[in-house]
């Protein structure tokens, strides 16, 4: 599938997916007559951190690239779970990059204004929980001042912070766009809202995509800490008790929404950690419904779609999509994707 290459894409497409594995392919502006009057529409406000830092590896002079990849403490900018690179950049494709010096505790990294020191390593020489030294506003003036928008190969031109912010953006803790979020804008929500459509949000820090690395992929996505506000709680009952769908904008939705669920499907307002890995033996007990890029078998968020249909509607579906033009990653076309019956589909709670 070609990868959509700049973020702003006017005539970007929908392909919906109907509960009986129907396809139908549309503008993106055909995601306002999707749905029906009860529905509920859930979105991810989170804003995006300037999560890549360009700097030199203390003890060896040797440039390196840190991507801030986890929270190690929700909350606290001074310690992350931190992916290294060594020299290069975006332009380079992650698979492609060299490794980073070898990293062992106690070695400081400095990064522009920042400095920092390797706590441990996290099972992988790319992988280190890293601490930044001092006050925790300095911190944050450093990541604002110093950080870029991490970003990869298919896009070549640098991205600035607003392109990688929904028009919905608040609170800054995710580590990439929720970018199923970039659907998003006012004409459409005001749509909705004429059409007794609800509209609500969480947040939830969105995690990287991509390591560059087979084994490091297969551990996506990390445990990512969410919140779900009690209005937001609150509006999923009552849609539910109507018989309303609930529909998620991104798979980080589906993941905050479900490891928040009691087995009856009430939602718990609050603070939590998303551990959980959605797949094919998963029973959704809240979302039925996504809408989500375009994404390739053997990816996690690939992975996660099979929760909402059988593999013998999904496993033609990239294929179709790319001989039909469809582009794919953060900036590209969108998939309305409705939970199917499981009647031949083997389940776990």
């Amino acid at each position: 599938m070609i990868a959509a290459d700049r973020p702003d894409r006017p005539a970007a497409r929908l392909c919906a997916v109907d509960s009986v594995g129907r396809t139908r392919h549309l503008p993106r502006a055909g995601l306002a007559t999707l749905l029906a009057p009860g529905d509920l529409v859930i979105a991810n406000d989170a804003a995006t951190l300037p999560a890549s830092l360009h700097g030199l590896h203390a003890a060896t002079g040797r440039p390196v690239e840190a991507r801030l990849a986890g929270w190690v403490a929700p909350g606290d900018p001074t310690r992350f779970a931190v992916l290294v690179f060594g020299a290069g950049d975006h332009r380079i494709r992650t698979e492609d990059r060299p490794a980073p010096p070898d990293l062992s505790a106690g070695d400081h990294l400095s990064l522009g204004p920042l400095n920092a020191v390797v706590e441990r390593d996290l099972g992988h020489p790319r992988l280190v929980r890293l601490r930044f030294l001092g006050r925790r506003d300095r911190v944050l003036a450093g990541l604002a001042r110093h950080g870029k928008p991490i970003q990869y190969a298919h896009v070549p031109q640098s991205l600035a912070l607003w392109d990688v912010w929904t028009r919905i953006a608040a609170d800054p803790v995710a580590f990439e766009p929720p970018s199923a979020g970039f659907a998003l804008d006012w004409a459409l929500l005001a749509a909705w809202r004429r059409h007794g459509i609800g509209f609500a949000t969480l947040t939830h820090a969105a995690g990287i995509s991509s390591t560059g690395d087979p084994a490091l992929d297969r551990r996506l996505p990390f445990d990512e800490p969410y919140r779900i506000p009690e209005a937001t709680a609150a509006a999923i009952a009552l849609a539910r008790a109507a018989g309303g769908r609930i529909v998620a904008i991104g798979t980080t939705v589906v993941r905050a929404l479900e490891a928040a669920a009691e087995a009856d499907g009430t939602v718990r307002a609050g603070d939590g950690i998303a551990t959980n890995r959605i797949g094919p033996r998963t029973r959704l007990r809240v979302v039925d419904a996504l809408l989500t890029g375009m994404h390739q078998p053997g990816e996690s968020h690939f992975e996660l779609l099979r929760a909402f249909a059988p593999d013998g509607v999904l496993d033609g579906l990239p294929a179709t999509l790319t001989a039909a033009g469809y582009r794919g990653h953060e900036f590209g076309d969108v998939m309305l994707i409705e939970r199917q019956a499981r009647a031949s589909r083997s389940v776990a709670a």
